[in-house]
């Protein structure tokens, strides 16, 4: 059963289901740019369209509210309010989410606002993007434009969603938008979008928002694949990697110790100045967990190099000092990701234990799966196997509740089938069912289940 003030919420982000890039005096975002590419996304595919919710959030905050979910978690399209990223707010894009956060409020849904999933506007990235220390500044005058204008009506703020994502994904790998594969020299960006998270929440508090203010990132426990020292220390390195730099910046004031062979790599984090880890560090009302899996780290052998990562094979990969191990014996989702609810148990148990009474009230942001879904002949989609995953995630999350963690919400990923970024349309992580064709949505049983568990309470 779930405890009446443990807050359910779902969650979406506006490059994957907002659509409509040429409207309302939105400019181009880098994933505009990277999906224009031949070769960067799976089929072609594009968030032109997505799920027109730009169009059809009426119709789908309905559903928000038919599931009974608390909370709905939104991300604001930077490239809206700011088309080139500087200067004053463009009209159109304040009064559309003006728009959305008052439908909200009318359904009883709380809004949650990221400010940051992924879509750095382009003209920003052409100077640099978030290697560039001035966008920190950039991003936090974009903030004080929202948080002037939806401030008195928000409940919760995410600065920035997944600052490992962009800088791992984006920028080391070139997986992601916007397309850049520079492996450890991309270590400045993680730095510049904590320092900006920062400047954010300064922005926010100055513009006298009355929401919650936080960040939130995607977490993995590290486990070697074997007992043998080399690999002990290859995860002791991704840990610090996909964890740890963004982790105790925010929460303890200061980058981790690399791992003394490596220690090099990580110079740039070692000459910072002490006020911007005093502003990256500025006290929150709560922190964000995302959560998918957990990762299994060896060694990497020169001679056996290869390009795979969990997300898939990426040039440069094969350079890293770390190589990615199955996890065997678990279920997959259709990403190919394993099943692991144990891995969500570890990972708060790794934050409390490391960050004790520096961490805030956690949320998990996201969590959730994709799966191959589709509409059979009465018109239903059935997904069992996500109705089993959010079952025993959910489990997890509640029993650290139970034994006193402060906990205090679960975001499912997603309310709506949608863009999966790199992956297109081919991976399918909704409640409801899309239709990219004709924009029909579908309750799946997933959704059902969840709503009759929501009734319940």
């Amino acid at each position: 059963m779930i405890p009446k003030d443990f807050q359910v919420g779902v969650a979406t982000a506006a490059y994957q289901i907002e659509g409509a890039v040429t409207e309302g005096g939105r400019g181009v975002s880098v994933w505009d740019t990277f999906c224009a590419t031949p070769g960067n996304v799976l089929n072609g595919d594009t968030g032109a369209v997505a799920c027109d919710h730009y169009h059809r959030y009426e119709q789908d905050l309905d559903l928000v509210r038919e599931l009974g979910a608390d909370a709905y978690r939104f991300s604001i399209a930077w490239p809206r309010i700011q088309p080139d990223g500087t200067g004053p707010a463009n009209p159109d894009g304040l009064a559309f989410y003006d728009r959305l956060v008052d439908a909200m409020l009318a359904r009883g849904v709380e809004p949650v606002a990221t400010l940051f999933h992924w879509d750095t506007p382009q003209a920003l990235e052409d100077a640099g993007g978030w290697l560039n220390r001035d966008t920190a500044e950039r991003f936090a005058d974009y903030a004080a434009l929202v948080g002037a204008r939806l401030g008195d009506r928000v409940g919760k703020w995410i600065t920035i969603n997944e600052p490992h994502s962009v800088t791992l994904a984006g920028y080391a790998t070139g997986a992601h938008a916007p397309g850049r594969a520079l492996l450890f020299d991309a270590l400045p960006v993680a730095h510049h979008q904590l320092l900006g998270h920062g400047l954010a929440v300064r922005a926010l508090r100055a513009a006298g928002v009355a929401g919650q203010l936080g960040i939130t990132n995607v977490h993995t426990p590290v486990v070697p694949a074997s007992d043998k020292p080399e690999d002990q220390l290859a995860a002791a390195l991704y840990d610090l990697i996909a964890n740890r730099i963004f982790e105790d910046p925010v929460l303890l004031g200061r980058y981790p110790q690399a791992p003394e062979p490596f220690a090099d790599m990580f110079g740039v984090l070692s000459e910072l100045p002490a006020e911007d880890l005093r502003v990256i560090s500025a006290p929150l009302d709560f922190y964000g967990v995302n959560y998918y899996y957990p990762s299994r780290v060896a060694l990497a052998d020169p001679e056996t190099a290869s390009d795979h990562t969990p997300e898939g094979d990426f040039a440069r990969v094969g350079e890293l000092p770390f190589a990615f191990a199955e996890i065997e014996g678990a279920a997959r989702t259709g990403f190919g990701w394993p099943v692991c609810p144990d891995g969500l148990g570890d990972t708060l148990d790794e934050l409390s234990e490391r960050y004790g009474d520096r961490l805030p009230p956690l949320y998990v942001t996201e969590g959730g799966a994709s799966f191959p879904d589709a509409v059979v002949a009465d018109g239903t989609v059935p997904d069992p196997e996500r109705v089993a995953y959010l079952r025993e995630h959910l489990a997890v999350a509640l029993s650290r509740r139970a034994a006193g963690l402060d906990l205090r919400g679960y975001y499912v990923w997603s309310l709506l089938d949608n863009f999966e970024w790199a992956a297109g349309y081919s991976q399918r992580f909704g409640l409801v069912h899309v239709d990219y064709a004709t924009q029909r949505r579908t309750p799946k049983a997933s959704f059902h289940w969840l709503a009759e568990l929501l009734r319940q309470r």
